[in-house]
Protein backbone atom coordinates (compact mmCIF):
# COMPACT_ATOMS: atom_id res chain seq x y z
CA UNK A 1 0.00 0.00 0.00
CA UNK A 2 2.91 2.47 0.21
CA UNK A 3 4.12 1.86 -3.00
CA UNK A 4 1.11 3.03 -3.78
CA UNK A 5 0.63 6.47 -2.34
CA UNK A 6 4.20 7.15 -3.30
CA UNK A 7 3.72 6.31 -7.11
CA UNK A 8 0.30 8.28 -7.14
CA UNK A 9 2.50 11.29 -5.04
CA UNK A 10 5.27 11.06 -8.17
CA UNK A 11 2.32 11.55 -10.66
CA UNK A 12 0.85 14.48 -9.16
CA UNK A 13 4.35 16.02 -9.13
CA UNK A 14 4.50 15.18 -12.71
CA UNK A 15 1.39 17.06 -13.45
CA UNK A 16 2.38 19.90 -11.64
CA UNK A 17 5.81 20.13 -13.47
CA UNK A 18 3.69 20.04 -16.60
CA UNK A 19 1.64 22.95 -16.25
CA UNK A 20 4.36 25.20 -14.91
CA UNK A 21 6.28 24.02 -18.35
CA UNK A 22 3.29 24.62 -20.35
CA UNK A 23 3.01 27.71 -18.88
CA UNK A 24 6.65 28.88 -19.33
CA UNK A 25 6.21 27.68 -23.24
CA UNK A 26 3.22 29.54 -23.56
CA UNK A 27 4.47 33.45 -22.12
CA UNK A 28 8.10 32.47 -24.46
CA UNK A 29 5.86 31.54 -27.43
CA UNK A 30 2.74 34.61 -27.14
CA UNK A 31 3.51 36.89 -24.53
CA UNK A 32 7.28 37.75 -24.56
CA UNK A 33 7.48 38.48 -28.42
CA UNK A 34 4.40 40.81 -28.34
CA UNK A 35 5.83 42.69 -25.74
CA UNK A 36 8.89 43.36 -27.12
CA UNK A 37 7.16 44.41 -30.58
CA UNK A 38 4.95 46.51 -28.26
CA UNK A 39 8.16 47.96 -26.86
CA UNK A 40 9.77 49.20 -30.21
CA UNK A 41 6.38 50.50 -31.91
CA UNK A 42 6.04 52.85 -28.46
CA UNK A 43 9.91 53.65 -29.34
CA UNK A 44 9.27 54.39 -32.89
CA UNK A 45 5.95 56.62 -32.46
CA UNK A 46 8.06 58.55 -29.46
CA UNK A 47 10.99 59.23 -32.29
CA UNK A 48 8.96 60.23 -34.78
CA UNK A 49 9.20 64.06 -35.85
CA UNK A 50 8.27 66.69 -38.62
CA UNK A 51 9.66 66.43 -41.53
CA UNK A 52 10.42 62.46 -41.37
CA UNK A 53 8.89 60.25 -43.95
CA UNK A 54 6.48 57.79 -43.12
CA UNK A 55 4.64 55.12 -44.13
CA UNK A 56 0.84 54.75 -42.85
CA UNK A 57 -1.02 51.36 -42.16
CA UNK A 58 -3.11 52.11 -44.99
CA UNK A 59 -0.10 51.70 -47.09
CA UNK A 60 0.29 55.65 -47.80
CA UNK A 61 3.45 57.03 -47.88
CA UNK A 62 4.01 60.54 -46.99
CA UNK A 63 5.44 63.52 -45.25
CA UNK A 64 5.09 64.47 -41.37
CA UNK A 65 3.93 68.35 -41.72
CA UNK A 66 2.43 68.73 -38.06
CA UNK A 67 2.01 67.00 -34.50
CA UNK A 68 -0.10 66.72 -31.53
CA UNK A 69 0.11 64.37 -28.74
CA UNK A 70 -2.23 61.77 -30.76
CA UNK A 71 -2.24 63.28 -34.12
CA UNK A 72 0.00 63.98 -36.93
CA UNK A 73 -1.16 65.53 -39.94
CA UNK A 74 0.45 63.74 -43.01
CA UNK A 75 1.18 65.33 -46.53
CA UNK A 76 0.51 62.85 -49.00
CA UNK A 77 2.07 62.88 -52.75
CA UNK A 78 3.76 66.34 -54.54
CA UNK A 79 0.33 68.25 -54.40
CA UNK A 80 0.23 70.21 -51.29
CA UNK A 81 -3.55 70.33 -50.82
CA UNK A 82 -3.29 66.46 -49.85
CA UNK A 83 -3.25 67.28 -46.46
CA UNK A 84 -5.03 64.04 -43.97
CA UNK A 85 -5.09 64.37 -40.08
CA UNK A 86 -4.12 60.90 -38.72
CA UNK A 87 -3.59 59.40 -35.55
CA UNK A 88 0.42 58.44 -34.54
CA UNK A 89 -0.69 54.64 -34.33
CA UNK A 90 -1.42 54.47 -38.02
CA UNK A 91 2.30 54.89 -38.67
CA UNK A 92 4.06 51.85 -38.98
CA UNK A 93 7.82 53.05 -40.58
CA UNK A 94 9.60 55.82 -39.94
CA UNK A 95 12.42 57.19 -42.68
CA UNK A 96 14.89 60.38 -41.15
CA UNK A 97 15.58 62.52 -43.84
CA UNK A 98 19.05 62.71 -44.78
CA UNK A 99 20.76 65.99 -43.60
Amino acid sequence: MVAATASGGGGMGFWIFYIIFLAAMMWFIAIRPQQKEKKKMQQLLASVAIGDNVLTSSGFYGVIIDMTDDTVIIEFGGNKNCRIPMQKAAIVQVEKPEA
